[in-house]
């Protein structure tokens, strides 16, 4: 049985089946092909963290031509890690995406709050923010993300339990 993590890297690397392989969802049309048609085993168990990513990437594994046997864990890393068996990696902590969506929206709120209660040039910040964003999905390079990566709690060395 061969586990195929579909979480992106920053999940992983936070927690992981030791073994298992990462293909994070975000970028399955890249990395499926080569991982899936070098495995030589005849259950693929897909993985995520509670088991939705797992069902959506089994769908785009068959849409690629991909005929295994592919099984979901149900309830995911959680029910994983519930049922007390071992996991690696450095531990907690928000993925950088779940970081940044915290980030950009209580921004978004403060910025709108203080336009509301104190000037509305506040404004200009909710549209700062939401130009980020907007830059984010047409270029593929998050600012907030670069900037997230250096802070102390997303620079922990991966360790092995």
């Amino acid at each position: 049985m061969l586990i195929l993590d579909v979480r992106e890297r920053e999940e992983y690397e936070a927690e992981h089946i030791p073994g298992s392989i990462l293909c994070p969802m975000s970028q399955l049309d890249i990395l499926a092909p080569g991982i899936l048609k070098n495995i030589n085993t005849d259950e693929i168990v897909v993985m995520c963290r509670s088991g939705n990513r797992a069902k959506i990437s089994i769908g785009e594994f068959k849409k690629l031509g991909f005929n295994h046997k592919f099984n979901i864990y149900e309830g995911g890393i959680i029910q994983w890690k519930k049922a007390g068996k071992e996991v690696s990696g450095s531990g907690g902590g928000f993925p950088i995406m779940r970081q940044v969506q915290i980030l950009a929206s209580t921004l978004i709120f403060i910025a709108f709050a203080l336009a509301h209660l104190v000037n509305f040039n506040f404004v200009y910040l909710a549209l700062f923010v939401g130009g980020g964003l907007a830059f984010a999905g047409w270029f593929g390079v998050c600012p907030s993300v670069k900037m997230l990566q250096f802070m102390p709690w997303n620079n922990r060395k991966t360790k092995s339990s």
